[in-house]
């Protein structure tokens, strides 16, 4: 069976290199340990990544940059090197075309230029959208400022993978800081704050209306859809459209018409089963989080999965190439 996984990850090292220190500063989890071991499989596309891919029955693998990059440089600089990344990620895929596509690295803090450099990497490389890693100089994405890019991610017809970030410092002190060792960080992260911060997010861009202003914008978050199949119920009926928001449909209904949930790093059959009853199948996309979770792990959970053949199939491939059109 033809299998897409789409929230898989790189880092190439000689671009993180070319950031001030400032920059590379403020990605704590970047300088971590583990991440430095993960160093070599990040920078890594057609050697153990490929190999890895062909053991475990991986069709194809939709990259998105991890780590530091653009969004942390200002207007000035973020628009050459998000330009450099994405010319650099193209370059390093065009040997396997059926094999890898990718998700835009872009230079958030400058937003008309993040919608040219989209349109530059779908039109000139098949890029399928953009992913962007939380917020933006301590700023949600509802901001109009950040307008420009969901604008023309709707022209083009090319989705948004809304990933997690760093929290804001603050954030970090209040919720996350006097805890033992490292359980502040891994808090702050994979461990919870992530999950929230993404949920967060989405419900933001929801009650704001800007998803309203840009109706057919599709977004994607991972991780079995960031707590939002479970919690969707409860905040649609604690927030409807009478209560103060500027979303003109309901949080449900929004979520089912334009979000799209992956399966990403989440490895059990409960939280699936929550999904597929509040999202719906055509709304969820299998994918693995390679390389923070092995496509070994991927492969035991897509074959433990009790589903109709119909709906294995629009899991494991039917709804991504679709979404991103990739067939």
């Amino acid at each position: 069976m033809r299998v897409v996984t789409l929230e898989e990850h790189i880092t190439f090292p000689e671009l993180v290199d070319k950031l001030p220190q400032e920059a590379k500063d403020k990605d704590y989890i970047g300088q971590s340990p583990a991440m430095q071991r993960m160093a070599n499989k990040l920078a890594d596309i057609d050697g153990e990544r490929l190999q890895s891919m062909d053991e475990n029955g991986i069709t194809v693998q939709v990259l998105s940059v991890a780590g530091a990059g653009a969004d942390l440089l200002d207007a000035a600089h973020g628009p050459t090197f998000a330009r450099q990344y994405n010319d650099a990620i193209a370059e390093r895929i065009a040997a396997h075309p059926d094999r890898f596509r990718a998700f835009a690295h872009l230079p958030t803090t400058n937003p008309e230029a993040a919608a040219d450099e989209l349109e530059r990497t779908v039109k000139n490389y098949r890029f399928c959208g953009a992913l962007i890693n939380g917020l933006t100089n301590d700023e949600f994405l509802d901001d109009e400022k950040y307008a420009p890019i969901f604008a023309r991610a709707e022209e083009l017809d090319v989705p948004i993978y809304l990933h997690p970030g760093l929290p804001p410092k603050a954030v970090f002190d209040a919720y996350y800081s006097n805890l033992p060792k490292q359980a502040g960080p891994f808090l702050s992260i994979a461990g919870w704050g992530w999950h929230s911060e993404t949920a967060l997010h989405t419900l933001r861009l929801i009650v704001s209306g800007t998803l309203d202003k840009y109706p057919h914008l599709k977004l994607i978050i991972g991780h079995m859809g960031e707590m939002l199949p479970m919690m969707m119920v409860r905040t649609d009926k604690m927030f409807g459209i009478d209560q103060g928001g500027n979303n003109q449909r309901s949080i449900i209904q929004t979520l089912r018409d334009q979000v799209h949930i992956t399966t990403s790093g989440l490895f059990s059959l409960p939280p699936l089963q929550t999904a597929i009853d509040t999202f719906g199948i055509d709304n969820i996309m299998f994918s693995i989080d390679y390389p923070f979770s092995t496509n070994q792990q991927g492969k035991q959970y897509l074959e433990s999965m009790q589903l109709p053949t119909e709906d294995l199939e629009k899991l494991a491939h039917g709804n991504a190439d679709k979404l991103l059109k990739l067939k």
